[in-house]
This record gives C-alpha cells, sequence and structure tokens, in this order.
C-alpha cells in the first residue's frame, strides 16, 4: 500500500501517458512478473478471487506477489493458481494496523504458525513511516520478523518512507543474512539516494510499485510520454539486475481503505502493469526482460 498522496498531477500528461500505453497494450505484451499486489478484506467486495485472477491475465502478468488483509486472504488466490501466485505474511489485519503493528506482538503468535506451514513466500509488506524508519530495532515484533525471516529463509518487503536513506541502509546492513524487496524504490528517495542503498546493501532488491503518474505524483520516474527521466534511466540501466517491478493494486489511492468504499485497485492493474511496459519500451532489450521478469524469478528462485 503507497503513502497517501494527493492526486493533483493527473491533467494533460497523464491523459497522454494513458493513451500511449493503451497503444502499446494493443499488441503482444511483454510477460510481467508483478512483485507488489494487495488482496485485502475491502478488495474483495468488488474483485472476487477468480476475477483477480483474470486481471492477471488481462494484464499479461506472469507470476504476482500478493499481500493478503489479513494475511490468509492471499492465501485464496494462491488456491486457485498456486504455481502462479506468491504469497507474503502480513501482520496487517486492517489498514489502521500499517501506523501501529510494530508493537503489538500478539501478532508474532499467528506469525510463527502460519510461517511454518509454509504456504508463506515472504513477510511484509511492513510500513516504517516517519519516527518508526529510524526505531525498527526498538520494535519486538519488526526484531522477530527478522529472525522469522532468517528462520524460514524468506525475503521481507519493507516500505520505509523517509526523507533520506540513512535508516534503509542501517537496517540492510544491520541484518546483512536477511533479503530485502523495498518498496516503491524508496517512496521519496532521489536516484543517487537510491544509488547509495544498492551499494551499501547486496541484500536489497528495490521495487517499483506505484512509481507512476497517479500515485507518486510528487516524486515523478518518467517523462510526460512515460520514458525514464535521465537519472532514473541512468540508474535503472546500471542496476538492471536489482530492479523489479510491482503495480500495487491500491484505487483510490488518497482514499484507501475508507469504510464507505471498497478498494478498486484489481480492477486498475492493466493500467499500471501498462505503465510499466511503456518506460521499458525504451531500454534495451537485455535489460527489458532482467527488470520484467527475470529478476524476480531468480530473488523468488523461481525455475
Amino acid at each position: 500500500m503507497v503513502t497517501k498522496e494527493r492526486r493533483f498531477g493527473r491533467g494533460l500528461s497523464g491523459l497522454c501517458l494513458g493513451l500511449l500505453i493503451s497503444m502499446q497494450a494493443s499488441a503482444k505484451p511483454l510477460p510481467i512478473f508483478d512483485v507488489h499486489t494487495h488482496y485485502k478484506w475491502d478488495q474483495e467486495e468488488v474483485t472476487t478471487p477468480e476475477q483477480a485472477i483474470q486481471m492477471l491475465d488481462k494484464a499479461g502478468v506472469s507470476h504476482v506477489v500478493v499481500i493478503g488483509t489479513p494475511a490468509d486472504n492471499a492465501l485464496k488466490l494462491k488456491k486457485l493458481a498456486p504455481d502462479r501466485v506468491i504469497t507474503f505474511w502480513s501482520p496487517y489485519r486492517f489498514s489502521g494496523d500499517k501506523m501501529e503493528w510494530q508493537f503489538k506482538k500478539k501478532s508474532l503468535e499467528k506469525a510463527e504458525r502460519d510461517l511454518a506451514t509454509g504456504q508463506y513466500q515472504g513477510i511484509g509488506e511492513l510500513h516504517l513511516l516517519g519516527g518508526f524508519s529510524a526505531k525498527w530495532n526498538k520494535s519486538p515484533v519488526m526484531v522477530k520478523l527478522l529472525a522469522l525471516g532468517l528462520k524460514y529463509d524468506l525475503p521481507l518487503m519493507v516500505h520505509n518512507e523517509f526523507s533520506k536513506n540513512i535508516p534503509s541502509i542501517r537496517l540492510c546492513r544491520a541484518n546483512p543474512d536477511n533479503r530485502f524487496l523495498f518498496a516503491h524504490a524508496g517512496a521519496i528517495l532521489d536516484p543517487d539516494e537510491v544509488a547509495e542503498i544498492l551499494e551499501s546493501c547486496p541484500n536489497v532488491i528495490m521495487d517499483l510499485a506505484a512509481r507512476d503518474p497517479w500515485r507518486y505524483v510528487s516524486h515523478p520516474i518518467t517523462n510526460d510520454d512515460g520514458r525514464l527521466l535521465p537519472d532514473w534511466e541512468a540508474l535503472i540501466t546500471k542496476y538492471d539486475n536489482r530492479f523489479v517491478i510491482g503495480s500495487d493494486t491500491v484505487w483510490p489511492v488518497d482514499r484507501h481503505s475508507m469504510w464507505d468504499e471498497p478498494d478498486s485497485g484489481w480492477q486498475e492493474l492493466p493500467r499500471f502493469i501498462n505503465f510499466h511496459r511503456r518506460w521499458l519500451s525504451f531500454l534495451p532489450e537485455s535489460s527489458q526482460e532482467k527488470l520484467a521478469t527475470q529478476n524476480a524469478e531468480r530473488f523468488f528462485r523461481i525455475h
């Protein structure tokens, strides 16, 4: 789930990009391994598990990481497509847990029990927001989940949204044996700061979920025609084995998990995925394949 930001960037450039990615989608699409989706209680109101799998077909998604809220919601999709769906265990029961999960020690009993079943292939998404970013080691829940990640050899998806990269670097350096998937490529970090994390921590992979014109509108990675901005293109091309793609099926982002409006993010999946196909199309073919599927397949040890 991405940080709440106002959708003030949905003007002419967004419409033009929408037309471009729609035109691109008419050709045979490049398969995408989507490393970041959610299947929440309020999404099931508008998208059944069967419909979610159909949306994967429509979007040309080969494999998908699903984060359930509550955790076992993800298993509903895995049951339908066990070879295609990778499930992450989340401590969240509802949206409010995003700000409080770090100190709810009761969730650890369920974590131990659920992860021991082997039904989950990762842990997260774990939001480290504001002051929590620098205090992860003060959270008994985070410390235990890191230990469980090592015990069961599972990666952790971390959403660390802070104005500097120092907390992220401290986290991955302090836990060199854990494997991390950093959500949204640092969310609001610039390319130089993301590069410092990658250089400091070989145990980190960056996901580019929600880095589109409709969510992180204040921190774009592409220009109006959908091509990566020069600094981002240089970064992603240089580290084309360290980035992966995600959709982050949350919508509408500025009113997510409201009691009176279900989350329709799965209906937006093709649009989010085609945004990534657009900027990928400008890169060398070898980089396209790594970013679209190969890096994620290696990270999740598929094939």
